[in-house]
């Protein structure tokens, strides 16, 4: 029989579920409509007609909300039943769309195509003007990020763990490619990491074929197999920072309150154990629990012997020193260049990251998630500096994710156009129908795989 949970576990899971859910459909909502009015704007400003302007998708007809159909709205305000363009909520979340006059899209509708061009459809408008229009969401998208981005650098600035100087604590996958324990990572090929949070992603992005490490007071080189890729991409926290078990402080009312351990004290070795940083400690004291043992202590000069106890969390009640946090602050005016280089370096990561997706041999596509990774990216409690981080992330995302040259979205469009630019002949209605149609089954089964992925990940 399965046993269910306490009722406050359950009620801080739904809490944390909604909380999740609702930072998601916001996300969504904004980086939607600010998509959607780049093509929006282009549109309206060479005075081609958009007859419908939705977030999320009408399916079926159904909506939430229709400044045409919702009668309670119209009733209040009869003048949106002569406005050109119908605006409105649907209730699929999966997207949104700006229905324009003349274009092939996925709403599909052939019978407006079947008719005689209007001066005001996007068909009859000349192609640099029906690139801009297309082009307009993808444009909004970098520009939304870029402000993202620069308010983050203004209000918070830029808070990482330098690599320089600092060492890994690897996990078993890391182990198996040849790291140790307390190893300094001092480049990957020619390129010299920076930021630490980002070694495992450096290393998989980049295709790395050697890493330069420093050992004690040596330079090694590891050669790296590139057939281990698949599980790079998939091993969570290759790459954890190495804590000197040195105490802080120690907690009042904690196991040791009353101990002898001071400030700037290491502890070298637990019940005869030696741990030389705090995740060597963490198994050792897991089984020790309830447990009253001897530690070795170095204190400055001196090496003393002290009994700590173990709580039944296999915890002694100290706090760890901080790693070492480098922050910088930028004024308004250096936030612009700061954010402007954040969104460069963002897109160029996630462009390596579309290179490995199209290499079925990185395993990289079994990493593609839908809404539910995208919920667990998200903190269990509202946080602005994450919320407006990720938005800016996810506005990229989306931005490069429609410049990819798949017929259904905007990087299709592109390429028939440039195409029509460039050769001067224009692909017919009916084979932009057909590259719709393929775009559209593409599209599904990637949507497919992503819920697939999510699901099984859930599972397992």
């Amino acid at each position: 029989m399965t046993k269910l949970p306490p009722e406050p576990a359950r009620e801080s899971l739904t809490m944390v579920f909604i909380s999740k859910f609702l930072q998601v459909l916001l996300a969504l909502s904004i980086l939607i409509v600010v998509h959607e009015t780049g093509h929006f704007t282009f549109a309206k400003l060479f005075r081609i007609r958009v007859d419908k302007f939705f977030l999320f998708f009408d399916a079926g007809g159904v909506f939430l909300f229709s400044s045409k159909r919702s009668r309670w709205f119209t009733k209040l305000f009869p003048g949106a039943l002569k406005c050109e363009t119908e605006y409105g909520i649907g209730w699929l979340p999966l997207g949104g769309y700006c229905k324009i006059a003349g274009m092939i899209d996925e709403s599909m509708d052939l019978a407006q195509m079947r008719q005689e061009p209007k001066p005001w459809e996007f068909r009859t408008h000349n192609p640099w003007q029906r690139l801009l229009v297309m082009a307009g969401g993808v444009l909004y998208n970098f520009i939304f990020a870029i402000i993202a981005f620069c308010i983050i650098m203004a209000i918070w600035g830029e808070s990482y763990i330098p690599n320089k100087g600092s060492k890994i604590y690897p996990n078993d996958l890391a182990q198996e490619m040849g790291f140790k324990p307390g190893d300094e990572i001092l480049a990957f090929d020619d390129f010299v990491p920076e930021d630490f949070g980002y070694l495992q992603a450096d290393l998989a992005r980049r295709k790395v074929r050697q890493a330069r490490i420093l050992r004690g007071n040596d330079t090694l080189t590891l050669f790296i197999d590139g057939a281990m890729l698949p599980e790079v991409l998939n091993s969570p926290a290759m790459f954890d920072l190495a804590i000197p078990f040195v105490v802080d402080s120690v907690m009042a009312g904690g196991p040791n309150a009353e101990s002898r351990l001071l400030r700037g004290d290491r502890i070298t070795s637990i019940g005869g154990t030696p741990v030389e940083y705090l995740q060597d400690a963490r198994i050792v004291m897991s089984g020790l629990r309830g447990q009253t043992v001897e530690a070795t202590v170095v204190r400055a000069a001196d090496t003393l012997a002290m009994s700590v106890h173990i709580d039944s969390t296999g915890l002694i009640g100290v706090f760890m020193q901080n790693p070492s946090i480098k922050t910088v602050r930028y004024s308004g005016l250096q936030a612009i260049p700061a954010g402007l280089k954040l969104t460069g370096s963002t897109i160029s990561g996630y462009l390596r990251d579309l290179r490995l997706l199209a290499t079925p041999s990185s395993g990289a596509y079994k990493s593609v998630g839908s809404f539910i990774a995208i919920g667990q990216v998200f903190p269990s409690a509202w946080n602005w500096y994450q919320f407006v981080f990720l938005l800016g992330l996810f506005s990229i995302m989306l931005g490069v994710m429609n410049l990819l040259p798949i017929p259904g979205l905007d990087g299709g469009h592109i390429v028939f156009t440039i195409y029509e630019i460039c050769t001067g002949k224009k692909p017919s209605d009916r084979f932009m129908i057909a590259a719709q149609m393929v775009g559209m089954v593409l599209l599904i089964a990637l949507m497919m795989l992503a819920f697939g992925n999510d699901i099984g990940r859930l599972i397992h």
